[in-house]
């Protein structure tokens, strides 16, 4: 039995190798759900297409969107928002998809062209073999207007995002924007002060566009349309909040159990895990960067 015993030893100590290296990079549980908390909502109800109608289709309350040399595709929510959470459940496209910005995103650019508010979840196509990079980033107030002051963090997701559908939210309200990867927070943006925190209502958009000059290593990796077409599946839509028309009254979505915001413990270490095991860009550690206009980076 001892000799039995002994040889068994080199098999259990992988197999607490395996255990370890499989929760080494998997991020702990962050303790509450909030997508639980938002029912779905029907496509139609609650968005219309903005471009590219052709280049989207619906099925089983799936929609695809997808990009070719023709055009891409793109919706929008029906009403406008001043706070809320905003979700969606999504599939990419596995392969070459170099150049090819599939995304969901918060912005009134259409409202206030060239001085315009923007939040976005933002996946960079990739090249063969390479994982996908998820880019989230916020605008404040004329991000189209020549002096564009980017907010960027990009992560590697802890799981392949073209093997199923996983669920990307934004909860805006008017003391943070937290991003969320399966409930996961993955980023908390306070407002530190009016001039750097998007206050102004917002509609929710998705799309699949061309972004060859610099979506994929800096524009390095162009959109190739042999691969063609690029496309994008959206299901498990949720878009829940205060509208551009409600009662000022109306209370804040919460991110967490605590109705006044902010994140629990459990929650933070989540985030923590995301950003230290999973981030592979943060502006404000980008010291070729002017950060005199970002002061939510200063210490």
């Amino acid at each position: 039995m001892g000799s039995s015993l002994i040889s068994l030893l080199p098999i259990f100590h992988l197999l607490v190798l395996l255990g370890s290296s499989v929760n080494a990079y998997w991020p702990p549980s962050p303790g509450y759900w909030p997508s639980s908390k938002v029912v779905s909502l029907s496509f139609y109800k609650g968005f219309r297409n903005l471009w590219g109608p052709q280049h989207q289709r619906m099925d089983h309350n799936a929609l695809t969107i997808w990009l070719d040399r023709v055009s891409g595709s793109g919706f929008k929510s029906v009403k406008p928002f001043r706070s809320g959470y905003f979700g969606a459940s999504i599939k990419l496209q596995p392969g070459y998809t170099a150049g090819v910005i599939t995304s969901l995103y918060l912005s009134n650019n259409e409202a206030h062209p060239g001085f315009h508010d923007e939040v976005d979840i933002e996946f960079l196509g990739t090249t063969f073999g390479k994982p996908y990079t998820l880019q989230t980033n916020v605008y404040i107030r004329g991000s189209g207007d020549g002096k564009i002051i980017g907010r960027e963090m990009k992560y590697r997701l802890w799981f392949d995002p073209t093997s199923g559908f996983h669920h990307y939210a934004i909860l805006w309200n008017p003391r943070e924007i937290i991003f969320l990867v399966d409930d996961i927070p993955i980023r908390r943006y306070p407002k530190k002060s009016a001039a750097t925190f998007p206050l102004r209502p917002m509609w929710l958009y998705g799309s699949i566009w061309d972004a060859s000059s610099w979506a994929t290593e800096d524009g390095k990796y162009k959109a190739d349309y042999k691969y063609q077409p690029f496309s994008a599946k959206y299901t498990n839509f949720k878009a829940i909040g205060c509208t551009a028309y409600s009662s000022a009254r109306c209370h804040p979505v919460s991110a967490s159990p605590y109705r006044s915001g902010g994140l629990t413990r459990q929650q933070y270490q989540a985030m923590r895990w995301v950003q230290t095991h999973s981030m592979v860009y943060n502006y404000c550690k980008d010291y070729k960067r002017d950060h005199s206009l970002t002061p939510e980076c200063w210490r």
